[in-house]
């Protein structure tokens, strides 16, 4: 083949490679001059009680809400005024809840270390621009109930209970967190989210801690409660009337 031939020949291939590779570089990339697309900002967890958040935040379990009814309004209650939720008793509307009225005379309590009821707290949790009310309980025993009231035309709903044992409570964004540490030395996090009618779980994990392997803890050998039973990583009732992990 003559070198006329040749470099004929060799000419289109050469521009078809440099079209490949052109190609291939801008498929994902950026045109020079092109500004890069911008970042989103995941949501971080944030306390709605920081005193009671603690040193080892993690959470008790709840039923799931795919096949229950939808929540039926607490009787008992008069006319919401224009503050709505914001302005009700505390412990007339625990009163009206069936589930939990045998809290309702518990006293207020502005920090941890006693029984009673938390501040109220008001966070917008279904999306709607429109703040549900979150109560907590601490008893004596150390477990703690939790209620999520919704209103919706004038009514007031529970739409999620759940209760558990040193738990701390968190939102993120529009989401709930609930954390509780296990007896077997794990720690439980349930995630609810707002299905259009209640609080429902989109998650329930457990997690355990590394094994502290410092000279101060000799080999690193595991404990016992590293393998232990799981039984008690779920809620318990705080009382007869109030089950764990149910929700209305």
């Amino acid at each position: 083949m003559t070198l006329r031939l040749r470099l004929l020949l060799g000419a289109p291939l050469a521009v078809l490679t440099a079209v490949v590779l052109s190609a291939c570089g801008t498929t994902d990339g950026l045109d020079a001059g092109e500004p890069a697309p911008p970042v989103s900002v995941q949501p971080s967890p944030k306390p709605l009680w920081p005193d009671w958040s603690g040193t080892t935040p993690s959470a008790p379990g709840a039923e799931t809400a795919t096949k229950l009814p939808p929540p039926e309004p607490l009787d008992g209650i008069g006319e919401l005024g224009p503050r709505g939720l914001a302005g009700l008793d505390v412990r007339e509307l625990l009163r009206a809840d069936p589930r939990i009225k045998t809290l309702a005379d518990r006293p207020m309590i502005k920090k941890p270390g006693r029984s009673g009821i938390r501040p109220p707290v008001l966070v917008d949790l279904s999306g709607d621009g429109k703040p549900e009310l979150l109560l907590a309980i601490d008893l004596e025993s150390g477990r703690s109930a939790v209620v999520v009231y919704a209103e919706r035309g004038g009514k007031v709903y529970p739409v999620l209970f759940t209760a558990g044992k040193r738990i701390s409570v968190e939102v993120i964004g529009t989401d709930l967190l609930v954390r509780s540490p296990c007896a077997d030395g794990g720690e439980q996090a349930v995630r609810y989210h707002w299905d259009g009618k209640r609080m429902s779980t989109v998650s329930d994990t457990k997690n355990y801690k590394k094994p502290d392997r410092s000279p101060d803890h000799g080999d690193g050998d595991h404990s016992d409660s590293d393998h232990g039973d799981h039984g008690d990583g779920g809620p318990a009732s705080p009382t007869a009337s109030a089950r764990p992990g149910t929700r209305s």
